[in-house]
């Protein structure tokens, strides 16, 4: 029996938009490192050393030119890696990156049409939320695993909490993403709403373009023990 059925809520449409195999998945991973690409060509050894680190899940936000061939590279070349795609902001970039090989999608924010594309590609989706009237529509078009961005400057853990009350009998769950940093991660590691964190200080733009990938190695394996040693709260 889902949530929705569970709260006997009529009118509300089943959970799907995130599969629950994918969910759990990324579950599982706790820590999806974001990720933006300036060359294809860095984003296999940058993938290699997120996944030597322990960091399984990454968010590859689509900001350059260069986005759609890193994607195809980290797919076809680094298969552990569960590859998601970030920053769609329309149904075409959904057919795009689904096409792509993409694991899952997200968004910064929630739109109608994004959603009803992924759900017509079958691409696990979550978009993007930060008030009560975000998680209501979302709720309407069946989405119950979000993502929760700008998490720092909306207002933080507290925030997520407060909006997050009113839903919480219909079983949603979040990425977290947005200003979070290695000092606050724990707190919303340990969260039982939280379903994974977004650590964009994992692999910053400028370690990438330096190649760094011992120093990105290094940044995945204490991102991993962090996780390690915040288990989740149980709900």
């Amino acid at each position: 029996m889902t949530a929705t059925e569970q709260a006997g809520i009529p009118g509300l449409p089943p959970e799907g938009a995130f599969a629950a195999a994918m969910e759990a998945r990324v579950v599982a991973a706790r820590i999806v490192a974001v990720i933006t690409v300036d060359r294809a060509a860095d984003a296999v050894p940058l993938a290699r050393a997120l996944v030597a680190g322990g960091i399984t899940a990454m968010e590859l936000a689509w900001r350059t030119t260069d986005f759609l061939p890193a994607l195809r590279a980290i797919r076809r070349e680094v298969p552990e890696m569960l590859a998601g795609a970030g920053t769609l902001l329309t149904p075409e970039q959904v057919g795009a990156v689904h096409a792509a090989g993409a694991d899952f999608g997200v968004s910064p924010g929630l739109c109608e049409h994004v959603v009803a594309a992924a759900r017509r590609a079958g691409l696990p989706y979550a978009p993007g939320v930060m008030t009560p009237g975000d998680l209501h529509a979302a709720v309407r078009l069946g989405c119950r695993f979000l993502k929760f961005f700008p998490a720092v400057s909306a207002g933080g853990l507290a925030h997520l909490r407060s909006i997050h009350a009113p839903f919480a009998h219909l079983g949603l769950r979040y990425l977290v993403l947005g200003g979070v940093d290695e000092a606050g991660a724990a707190d919303y590691l340990r969260e039982p709403a939280v379903a994974a964190l977004g650590g964009s200080w994992i692999a910053p733009p400028a370690l990438v373009r330096q190649r760094a990938w011992d120093v990105i190695r290094a940044r995945a394996a204490a991102a991993a023990a962090l996780a390690a040693s915040n288990p989740q709260v149980a709900r």
